[in-house]
Parts: C-alpha cells; structure tokens; sequence
C-alpha cells in the first residue's frame, strides 16, 4: 500500500471494527476521491456510515458516533452546505479531516453518487446500490440566469462604493457557484465548483478562470467582473438548453452600468 494512503486505512480499519461491534449498524462506505483512486497526503476522506437508528441530525449522537472512530479533536454540523446529517470532523493523530454522513438505509437511497462499500451487513448496501440510481443534482441554468445579472450588479455596487474586498469575495461566490460548474460541465466533468480546476478544466479555461480572480483594488475589480460576465455568457449560450429564457435587458443593463462604474472615482 502506497505510503499516503496508510493513515488513512488505519482510520478505516479502526472505523469497521467499531462498526462490526454495533448491532445497529449496517454499513460503512467511502466517496468522493476514494471512489476514483486520487486520494492523496491532502486529501479529506468522505464517509457514510448507515445504522438502523437515526442518529442525524441530532448533533450529540453524531459526535458520539464519530468518537468511537478516534481521538475527536473538534467537529461541527454540516449546515452551511445545507446538510445537516453530515458531521465535518478532525481526528488526531494522525491528523486526519474526515466527513460522516449519517443516514438510515432508506435515506442511503437518495445519493449524488455511488461510494466504495467498505463494510456491510448482509449485502444490504449492494442491494440498495443496485435497486436505485446516484444522481448529482444538475444545473440549473433558468435559476442562474435569473440571478447573475441581479449578483453582477450587486458586485459592481460594491465596487462603486469601495468595498473592494467584499466584492473580492463575491467573485468568489460567483466562481463557486456559476463558472466553475459550467467549466466543469464544458470539460465532461460533474458541476462541482472549483473542485481540481487546475487539472479538470483545459488550459484555456484555466486561464480565462484565473482571469476573474482579482487584488481588492478598483480596477482590478472591474476587470475581473467584466472577465466573469463574458465567460458566462459564453458558456451559457454553448452549454444550455434552447428552452433557456435569457435575461438580455438585464444583461444589456448590467454591461452599461459597469461602463458607468469604469468613468467614477470614489475616495475611501
């Protein structure tokens, strides 16, 4: 076994034999890098774990659960990406960031994608795997028109004004939100935000991604916003469906109001 990979075993193995020793527990499984094989020194290691009883989202029983697992060093419920049956942890020694998703088997049905089954109990994951279908929620390109416009203005707004590093973050957002799984979906991939950009997108897309990464200064701002805008629309009109109601007179706003924007000079 490669080195790297070590650590993360042993936490596996410790993980299965707690597991096994629990008459409610059904089965262990592991996503996201562990499915493809690039699990690496930095990776995070993605867990779900399915038991009779329903543990989440009572946040007490769940970090009981993952202490079993080793030393607990701190954890928090996983609300902010709007699932609270997921228990974000951090074990000790090794020094090890580990997700759980807590679920009962009927939940493991509903899943965004098919985990490597680690440990089970009567082939009862198998089964559920081969009776339903993982799917990653899609985008939703009507959604997204109906708000880049409204979030380009709002960043241009913040420009204005002179709130430079928060409309650094927003590009951010909108990096995370829109363009990166566009050019996700644009290079074959599943629209996981920035996920691997560097190595999942192509070098053109790579660049025209760094290109909307800006300093907290006005003009750097403003170039990225008007880089965000045009590599939108572009992958917009490639890559949705002809059913797609595009916002041109926000559009045709927008682009007039950072031109407004591009001839103030504020003083802050």
């Amino acid at each position: 076994m490669p080195s790297h990979l070590q650590p993360f075993q042993s936490f596996i193995d410790k993980a299965i034999q707690i597991c096994q020793q629990d008459s409610e527990a059904i089965g262990l499984a592991a996503g996201g890098s562990w499915i493809t094989g690039e699990i690496d020194a930095y990776s995070d290691l993605d867990l779900v774990l399915i038991t009779t009883r329903q543990l989440a989202p009572d946040v007490g029983h769940m970090r009981d659960y993952a202490a079993r697992f080793g030393t607990l060093l701190a954890s928090f419920r996983g609300d902010h990406v709007g699932e609270p049956r997921l228990l974000i942890a951090l074990y000790e020694s090794p020094l090890l960031h580990v997700d759980i998703k807590f679920l009962t088997p009927v939940e493991f049905y509903e899943r965004v994608e098919n985990p490597v089954v680690l440990w089970e109990r009567d082939q009862l994951l198998t089964t559920i795997i081969q009776q339903s279908t993982a799917q990653y929620p899609p985008i939703d390109f009507q959604a997204t028109e109906d708000r880049f416009w409204i979030w380009m203005h709002y960043a241009a707004l913040k420009v204005g004004r002179g709130e430079f590093f928060e409309a650094a973050d927003f590009l951010a957002f909108v990096r995370t939100m829109v363009l990166g799984p566009l050019l996700h979906l644009k290079n074959g991939g599943l629209p996981r935000g920035v996920r691997r950009a560097e190595t999942a997108f192509n070098a053109v897309d790579v660049d025209r991604l760094r290109k909307t990464i800006a300093t907290p200064d006005r003009e750097a701002l403003l170039s990225s916003l008007t880089e965000a805008m045009h590599l939108y629309e572009e992958l917009r009109d490639a890559l949705a469906p002809a059913s797609l109601l595009k916002n041109r007179t926000a559009q045709s706003a927008v682009t007039h109001y950072m031109d407004t924007i591009q001839q103030v000079t504020v003083s802050i």
